[in-house]
Protein backbone atom coordinates (compact mmCIF):
# COMPACT_ATOMS: atom_id res chain seq x y z
CA UNK A 1 0.00 0.00 0.00
CA UNK A 2 1.25 3.37 -1.19
CA UNK A 3 -0.09 5.50 1.83
CA UNK A 4 0.15 4.66 5.34
CA UNK A 5 -0.60 6.05 8.54
CA UNK A 6 2.39 6.24 11.04
CA UNK A 7 0.89 7.84 14.36
CA UNK A 8 -0.88 10.55 13.77
CA UNK A 9 0.84 11.07 10.51
CA UNK A 10 0.34 9.77 6.71
CA UNK A 11 3.53 8.05 5.37
CA UNK A 12 4.44 7.12 1.24
CA UNK A 13 5.67 4.29 0.12
CA UNK A 14 6.38 4.74 -3.73
CA UNK A 15 8.79 2.32 -5.93
CA UNK A 16 10.57 4.92 -8.81
CA UNK A 17 10.76 3.98 -12.24
CA UNK A 18 14.28 2.87 -11.75
CA UNK A 19 13.04 0.63 -9.18
CA UNK A 20 14.67 2.60 -6.15
CA UNK A 21 11.92 2.75 -3.41
CA UNK A 22 11.02 5.62 -2.01
CA UNK A 23 9.77 5.92 1.66
CA UNK A 24 8.71 9.03 3.70
CA UNK A 25 6.47 10.90 6.09
CA UNK A 26 3.78 13.08 4.19
CA UNK A 27 3.76 15.54 7.33
CA UNK A 28 0.45 16.12 7.54
CA UNK A 29 -2.31 14.08 9.20
CA UNK A 30 -5.15 14.87 6.43
CA UNK A 31 -5.05 11.45 3.79
CA UNK A 32 -6.27 13.29 1.27
CA UNK A 33 -3.28 15.75 1.64
CA UNK A 34 -0.99 12.68 2.06
CA UNK A 35 -2.54 11.52 -1.11
CA UNK A 36 -1.77 14.77 -3.37
CA UNK A 37 1.93 14.83 -2.29
CA UNK A 38 2.08 11.18 -2.75
CA UNK A 39 0.69 12.00 -6.37
CA UNK A 40 2.98 14.83 -7.56
CA UNK A 41 5.56 12.84 -5.85
CA UNK A 42 5.61 10.10 -8.11
CA UNK A 43 5.29 11.95 -11.30
CA UNK A 44 8.25 14.00 -10.21
CA UNK A 45 10.13 10.33 -9.88
CA UNK A 46 8.64 9.66 -13.59
CA UNK A 47 10.21 12.59 -15.04
CA UNK A 48 13.31 12.02 -13.28
CA UNK A 49 13.99 8.82 -14.64
CA UNK A 50 12.05 9.22 -18.38
CA UNK A 51 13.14 13.30 -19.02
CA UNK A 52 16.04 13.40 -17.45
CA UNK A 53 14.74 16.54 -15.16
CA UNK A 54 17.18 17.57 -11.90
CA UNK A 55 15.41 16.55 -8.71
CA UNK A 56 13.37 19.57 -6.77
CA UNK A 57 15.72 20.10 -2.99
CA UNK A 58 15.03 22.35 -1.06
CA UNK A 59 16.89 24.95 1.29
CA UNK A 60 16.86 22.25 4.27
CA UNK A 61 18.54 19.89 2.00
CA UNK A 62 21.04 22.04 1.03
CA UNK A 63 21.99 22.73 4.97
CA UNK A 64 22.37 19.72 5.73
CA UNK A 65 24.96 18.72 3.34
CA UNK A 66 26.97 21.90 3.98
CA UNK A 67 27.00 21.81 7.17
CA UNK A 68 28.04 17.94 6.62
CA UNK A 69 30.77 19.10 3.74
CA UNK A 70 32.20 22.15 6.19
CA UNK A 71 32.47 21.04 9.35
CA UNK A 72 36.20 21.48 9.20
CA UNK A 73 35.80 25.12 8.94
CA UNK A 74 36.95 27.12 11.81
CA UNK A 75 33.52 29.58 11.38
CA UNK A 76 30.88 26.71 11.45
CA UNK A 77 29.69 27.57 14.54
CA UNK A 78 29.15 31.55 13.30
CA UNK A 79 27.89 29.87 9.89
CA UNK A 80 25.13 27.67 12.11
CA UNK A 81 24.17 30.59 13.53
CA UNK A 82 23.10 32.51 10.42
CA UNK A 83 21.89 29.41 8.92
CA UNK A 84 19.17 29.09 11.67
CA UNK A 85 18.08 32.85 11.50
CA UNK A 86 17.76 32.38 7.39
CA UNK A 87 15.07 29.31 8.39
CA UNK A 88 12.70 31.38 9.12
CA UNK A 89 12.59 32.63 5.41
CA UNK A 90 13.85 29.50 3.65
CA UNK A 91 12.88 26.83 6.12
CA UNK A 92 11.03 24.19 3.11
CA UNK A 93 11.54 25.88 0.44
CA UNK A 94 12.43 24.83 -3.03
CA UNK A 95 15.89 26.22 -4.44
CA UNK A 96 14.46 27.24 -7.89
CA UNK A 97 11.79 29.04 -5.81
CA UNK A 98 14.76 31.22 -4.24
CA UNK A 99 14.52 34.47 -5.85
CA UNK A 100 16.45 37.98 -6.09
CA UNK A 101 13.24 39.05 -5.06
CA UNK A 102 13.16 36.94 -1.76
CA UNK A 103 16.97 37.65 -0.81
CA UNK A 104 16.04 41.37 -0.85
CA UNK A 105 13.36 40.87 1.50
CA UNK A 106 15.86 39.10 3.61
CA UNK A 107 18.10 41.54 3.43
CA UNK A 108 15.68 44.23 4.56
CA UNK A 109 14.52 41.67 7.45
CA UNK A 110 18.31 41.60 8.76
CA UNK A 111 18.79 45.36 8.73
CA UNK A 112 15.32 46.31 10.26
CA UNK A 113 16.90 44.29 13.23
CA UNK A 114 19.24 47.54 13.74
CA UNK A 115 22.15 45.90 12.99
CA UNK A 116 25.52 47.08 11.09
CA UNK A 117 25.61 46.22 7.11
CA UNK A 118 28.66 44.05 8.24
CA UNK A 119 26.45 41.73 10.59
CA UNK A 120 24.01 41.54 7.23
CA UNK A 121 27.16 40.33 5.03
CA UNK A 122 28.04 37.84 7.26
CA UNK A 123 24.59 36.34 6.68
CA UNK A 124 24.45 36.90 3.19
CA UNK A 125 27.97 35.36 2.80
CA UNK A 126 26.56 32.19 3.89
CA UNK A 127 23.42 32.28 1.90
CA UNK A 128 25.63 33.14 -1.31
CA UNK A 129 28.20 30.35 -0.51
CA UNK A 130 25.70 27.50 -0.12
CA UNK A 131 23.56 28.77 -3.10
CA UNK A 132 26.96 28.78 -4.79
CA UNK A 133 27.54 25.17 -3.65
CA UNK A 134 23.72 24.20 -5.02
CA UNK A 135 24.92 25.33 -8.49
CA UNK A 136 28.48 24.69 -9.12
CA UNK A 137 29.34 21.23 -7.16
CA UNK A 138 26.26 19.76 -6.65
CA UNK A 139 24.34 20.54 -9.98
CA UNK A 140 21.44 21.21 -8.21
CA UNK A 141 20.53 24.52 -9.68
CA UNK A 142 21.35 25.64 -13.28
CA UNK A 143 21.61 28.88 -11.63
CA UNK A 144 21.49 31.54 -8.19
CA UNK A 145 20.01 34.04 -7.39
CA UNK A 146 23.12 37.33 -7.03
CA UNK A 147 23.31 38.08 -3.80
CA UNK A 148 24.81 41.56 -3.41
CA UNK A 149 27.02 42.54 -0.21
CA UNK A 150 26.08 45.60 1.41
CA UNK A 151 28.86 48.26 1.33
CA UNK A 152 31.00 48.64 4.79
CA UNK A 153 32.83 51.01 5.72
CA UNK A 154 36.54 50.86 5.82
CA UNK A 155 37.77 50.79 9.43
CA UNK A 156 40.84 51.95 10.84
CA UNK A 157 43.12 49.67 12.31
CA UNK A 158 43.72 49.94 15.73
CA UNK A 159 47.05 49.49 17.56
CA UNK A 160 48.67 51.01 20.46
CA UNK A 161 52.08 52.40 20.86
CA UNK A 162 54.87 51.10 23.32
CA UNK A 163 53.52 53.40 26.10
CA UNK A 164 49.84 53.08 25.57
CA UNK A 165 50.51 49.01 25.65
CA UNK A 166 53.18 49.22 29.14
CA UNK A 167 50.32 51.40 30.37
CA UNK A 168 47.70 48.72 29.81
CA UNK A 169 50.13 45.68 31.10
CA UNK A 170 50.79 47.39 34.23
CA UNK A 171 46.76 47.66 35.14
CA UNK A 172 46.36 44.23 34.03
CA UNK A 173 45.89 40.97 36.40
CA UNK A 174 48.95 39.14 36.35
CA UNK A 175 48.01 36.22 34.20
CA UNK A 176 46.23 38.36 32.13
CA UNK A 177 49.09 41.13 31.45
CA UNK A 178 51.34 37.52 30.91
CA UNK A 179 48.95 36.59 28.11
CA UNK A 180 48.52 40.30 26.41
CA UNK A 181 52.27 40.33 26.18
CA UNK A 182 52.86 36.59 25.00
CA UNK A 183 50.12 37.89 22.00
CA UNK A 184 52.02 41.33 21.36
CA UNK A 185 55.13 39.02 20.99
CA UNK A 186 53.61 36.76 18.72
CA UNK A 187 50.94 37.74 17.28
CA UNK A 188 48.12 34.74 17.81
CA UNK A 189 44.60 35.07 17.95
CA UNK A 190 42.94 35.06 22.13
CA UNK A 191 42.05 30.90 21.20
CA UNK A 192 45.13 29.85 20.40
CA UNK A 193 46.58 31.92 23.82
CA UNK A 194 44.09 30.46 25.97
CA UNK A 195 44.18 26.76 24.26
CA UNK A 196 48.21 26.98 24.30
CA UNK A 197 49.53 23.28 25.51
CA UNK A 198 52.88 22.85 26.96
CA UNK A 199 52.97 20.43 23.74
CA UNK A 200 53.21 22.91 21.73
CA UNK A 201 55.66 24.78 23.13
CA UNK A 202 60.03 24.27 22.54
CA UNK A 203 61.88 26.70 25.05
CA UNK A 204 65.27 25.58 23.67
CA UNK A 205 64.46 26.13 19.56
CA UNK A 206 61.98 29.09 20.84
CA UNK A 207 59.57 27.72 18.96
CA UNK A 208 55.90 27.56 19.38
CA UNK A 209 53.17 25.88 16.75
CA UNK A 210 49.61 25.81 16.04
CA UNK A 211 48.73 23.01 14.58
CA UNK A 212 45.93 22.95 11.66
CA UNK A 213 42.86 21.73 13.23
CA UNK A 214 43.36 25.20 15.78
CA UNK A 215 44.24 27.73 12.86
CA UNK A 216 41.45 29.71 11.43
CA UNK A 217 42.87 29.27 7.88
CA UNK A 218 43.23 25.09 9.07
CA UNK A 219 47.19 25.58 8.43
CA UNK A 220 49.69 25.10 10.62
CA UNK A 221 51.97 27.79 11.72
CA UNK A 222 54.94 28.54 13.10
CA UNK A 223 55.58 30.65 15.97
CA UNK A 224 59.22 31.80 16.62
CA UNK A 225 59.62 32.98 20.11
CA UNK A 226 61.53 35.75 20.60
CA UNK A 227 62.72 37.37 23.90
CA UNK A 228 59.97 39.17 25.75
CA UNK A 229 57.81 35.74 24.51
CA UNK A 230 60.78 33.37 25.77
CA UNK A 231 60.67 35.26 29.52
CA UNK A 232 56.25 35.10 29.35
CA UNK A 233 56.86 31.27 28.89
CA UNK A 234 59.34 30.44 31.81
CA UNK A 235 57.24 32.51 34.33
CA UNK A 236 54.34 29.84 33.77
CA UNK A 237 56.53 26.90 33.59
CA UNK A 238 54.92 24.13 35.96
CA UNK A 239 52.37 25.51 37.03
CA UNK A 240 49.81 23.29 34.97
CA UNK A 241 50.73 20.01 33.53
CA UNK A 242 49.50 20.73 29.85
CA UNK A 243 48.12 24.21 29.26
CA UNK A 244 50.65 26.98 28.86
CA UNK A 245 48.17 30.06 30.87
CA UNK A 246 46.61 28.91 33.88
CA UNK A 247 44.48 30.93 36.74
CA UNK A 248 44.06 29.73 40.16
CA UNK A 249 45.16 26.17 38.61
CA UNK A 250 42.60 25.75 36.23
CA UNK A 251 43.11 26.73 32.36
CA UNK A 252 41.95 30.26 31.25
CA UNK A 253 39.24 29.92 28.09
CA UNK A 254 38.36 34.11 28.74
CA UNK A 255 40.73 37.04 27.88
CA UNK A 256 37.75 39.72 27.26
CA UNK A 257 37.07 39.29 30.89
CA UNK A 258 35.70 41.81 33.13
CA UNK A 259 39.34 42.56 34.33
CA UNK A 260 40.22 43.42 31.12
CA UNK A 261 37.80 46.26 30.62
CA UNK A 262 38.62 47.80 33.78
CA UNK A 263 42.37 47.53 32.95
CA UNK A 264 41.15 49.59 29.67
CA UNK A 265 39.06 51.88 31.51
CA UNK A 266 42.61 52.34 34.27
CA UNK A 267 44.74 53.24 31.07
CA UNK A 268 42.41 55.54 29.60
CA UNK A 269 42.33 53.37 26.83
CA UNK A 270 39.02 53.61 24.85
CA UNK A 271 37.73 51.45 21.30
CA UNK A 272 40.33 48.81 22.00
CA UNK A 273 39.67 44.41 21.96
CA UNK A 274 41.57 41.68 22.86
CA UNK A 275 42.02 40.86 19.16
CA UNK A 276 43.11 44.75 18.53
CA UNK A 277 46.51 43.30 20.11
CA UNK A 278 47.26 41.18 17.27
CA UNK A 279 46.54 44.45 15.42
CA UNK A 280 49.56 46.06 17.43
CA UNK A 281 51.55 43.66 17.07
CA UNK A 282 51.40 43.36 13.09
CA UNK A 283 51.39 46.95 12.84
CA UNK A 284 54.48 47.36 15.50
CA UNK A 285 56.46 44.52 12.70
CA UNK A 286 55.13 46.53 9.69
CA UNK A 287 56.71 50.01 11.48
CA UNK A 288 59.58 48.53 12.18
CA UNK A 289 60.35 46.82 8.18
CA UNK A 290 58.99 43.57 8.37
CA UNK A 291 58.37 42.45 4.66
CA UNK A 292 54.91 41.60 4.11
CA UNK A 293 54.98 38.55 3.15
CA UNK A 294 56.83 37.52 5.83
CA UNK A 295 54.18 39.19 8.22
CA UNK A 296 51.77 36.61 6.22
CA UNK A 297 53.45 33.92 7.18
CA UNK A 298 54.20 34.54 10.62
CA UNK A 299 51.03 35.56 10.93
CA UNK A 300 49.29 32.66 9.76
CA UNK A 301 46.93 34.61 6.88
CA UNK A 302 45.18 32.70 4.39
CA UNK A 303 45.56 36.06 1.75
CA UNK A 304 48.11 38.89 1.07
CA UNK A 305 44.90 40.77 1.12
CA UNK A 306 44.43 40.59 4.65
CA UNK A 307 47.86 41.74 5.26
CA UNK A 308 47.78 44.70 3.40
CA UNK A 309 45.43 46.23 6.11
CA UNK A 310 49.05 47.51 7.29
CA UNK A 311 51.11 48.59 4.59
CA UNK A 312 50.12 52.49 4.96
CA UNK A 313 52.36 52.11 8.37
CA UNK A 314 55.38 51.52 6.56
CA UNK A 315 56.88 53.69 2.92
CA UNK A 316 60.62 52.76 3.30
CA UNK A 317 60.28 51.01 0.43
CA UNK A 318 58.62 53.69 -1.24
CA UNK A 319 61.42 56.58 -0.27
CA UNK A 320 63.74 56.23 -3.03
CA UNK A 321 60.84 56.96 -5.20
CA UNK A 322 59.58 60.09 -3.60
CA UNK A 323 63.33 61.52 -3.90
CA UNK A 324 63.05 61.37 -7.19
CA UNK A 325 61.44 64.49 -7.15
CA UNK A 326 63.62 66.50 -5.49
CA UNK A 327 63.19 70.25 -3.91
CA UNK A 328 62.85 73.50 -6.43
CA UNK A 329 66.10 74.68 -5.83
CA UNK A 330 67.70 77.80 -7.86
CA UNK A 331 71.04 78.15 -9.72
CA UNK A 332 72.07 79.44 -5.82
CA UNK A 333 70.95 76.46 -4.12
CA UNK A 334 68.40 78.21 -2.48
CA UNK A 335 64.68 76.36 -2.19
CA UNK A 336 62.07 78.86 -3.31
CA UNK A 337 58.00 78.22 -3.22
CA UNK A 338 57.46 79.27 0.49
CA UNK A 339 58.31 82.92 0.44
CA UNK A 340 55.61 85.00 -0.45
CA UNK A 341 58.02 88.07 -1.24
CA UNK A 342 59.89 86.39 -4.04
CA UNK A 343 58.81 87.30 -7.58
CA UNK A 344 57.02 84.80 -10.02
CA UNK A 345 59.34 85.84 -12.63
CA UNK A 346 62.16 84.29 -10.80
CA UNK A 347 60.71 81.43 -9.77
CA UNK A 348 59.68 80.08 -12.77
CA UNK A 349 63.26 79.24 -14.45
CA UNK A 350 64.55 77.74 -11.39
CA UNK A 351 61.29 75.49 -11.29
CA UNK A 352 62.15 74.40 -14.48
CA UNK A 353 65.54 74.02 -14.37
CA UNK A 354 64.80 71.59 -10.88
CA UNK A 355 63.13 69.46 -13.07
CA UNK A 356 65.27 69.13 -15.86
Amino acid sequence: MSLRKRGSLWSIDVIAPNGERVRQSAGTPNKALAQEYHDRLKAELWRLAKLGEKPRHTWNDAVVRWLKESGHKATIGNDRIHLRWLDRYLNGKSLDTISRALVDRITDAKLAEGVSNATVNRVLEVLRAVLRRCVNDWEWLDRAPQVRMLKEPTRRIRFLDRAEAQRLLTCLPAHLADMAAFTLATGLRRANVTGLLWSQVDLERRLAWIHPDQAKARKAIAVPLNADAVLVLQRWRGKHPTRVFCFRGRPVVQASTKAWYSALEKAGIDDFRWHDLRHTWASWHVQNGTPLFALQELGGWESAEMVRRYAHLSADHLAPYADRLGALRDVDGQIHGTNPSQSPKRQGPASLQALE
